[in-house]
């Protein structure tokens, strides 16, 4: 167990504790633990409800699979693409023990709607607004989003109760080539916004996304969301230069 401490070492709550999200978590543990039996709770910590690292991560990576099943079956491009995400947000190590995970849980049929409900109850707004942030960024990882793939993030958003205006604005950064108004998604506010209105959307916006929130989560978690982070004071100075106020 300590080859994946990176991933199971953070804790297990929720996605061991019953329902689909546990059935397949527990499973894909027990086989590349060379288990006979899927993985009993009880050694990692039994059964919780609240939602702590290892939650948040395993999550992910089921929420990984449900996109790169979009389209059929999974490509070794798209794995690449995966790899490159991995290395990028949780280091070298964090990434080859998910990948181990990842290709475990590929294998595996996966109801979409049952196991995000399951994580959208037990998760907070802030961490799921993660996970869907990192979504994105899978979805974008090759330059554009795939029609298959937005029908699963949006039914994955739905499942977790996230509003629209969240979800345009989590997607908003990456469409800055296309949308003359991305900018004023990221923040959430209409394009006829006055000034005030604009100063005020980005303090509320950068207390909504900020680090802080995800401290629980452990610090490879946290450090995933400052790019969020980022692109809300990206959207904000290029509002401030368009309008020319300081």
């Amino acid at each position: 167990m300590a080859k994946y401490a990176k991933w199971i070492g953070g804790g297990l709550g929720f996605v061991l504790g019953g329902g689909p999200v546990g059935a397949l978590i527990g499973f894909v543990l027990g086989s590349i633990l060379d288990s006979s039996e899927p993985i009993n709770t009880k050694k990692i910590g039994g059964k919780r409800t609240n939602t702590d690292e290892g939650d948040f991560k395993m999550s992910l990576l089921v929420l990984i699979a449900c996109v790169m099943k979009a389209d059929g079956n999974p490509k070794k491009a798209e794995l690449a693409i995966v790899k490159q995400f991995l290395v990028r947000n949780f280091g070298e190590q964090g990434a080859l023990e998910a990948l181990s995970i990842l290709k475990e849980i590929l294998k595996q049929e996966i109801n979409e709607t049952a196991v995000a409900q399951q994580i959208g109850r037990f998760m907070n707004y802030s961490s799921k607004l993660e996970l869907m942030h990192l979504l994105f960024q899978i979805a974008y990882a090759d330059g554009y989003m795939a029609a298959a793939e937005q029908r699963v993030l949006q039914r994955i958003a739905a499942q977790f109760n996230l509003s629209q205006a969240d979800f345009n604005s989590l997607r908003a950064p990456y469409t800055k080539t296309q949308d003359v108004n991305w900018a004023y998604k990221t923040l959430e506010i209409e394009p006829n916004a006055k000034d005030e209105e604009i100063k005020k959307a980005y303090r509320r916006m950068a207390m909504k996304y900020h680090p802080d929130k995800l401290n629980s989560l452990g610090e490879d978690v946290r450090k995933t969301a400052t790019e969020k982070f980022r692109s809300i004071k990206d959207a904000y100075e290029s509002l401030k230069k368009q309008r020319g106020f300081s």
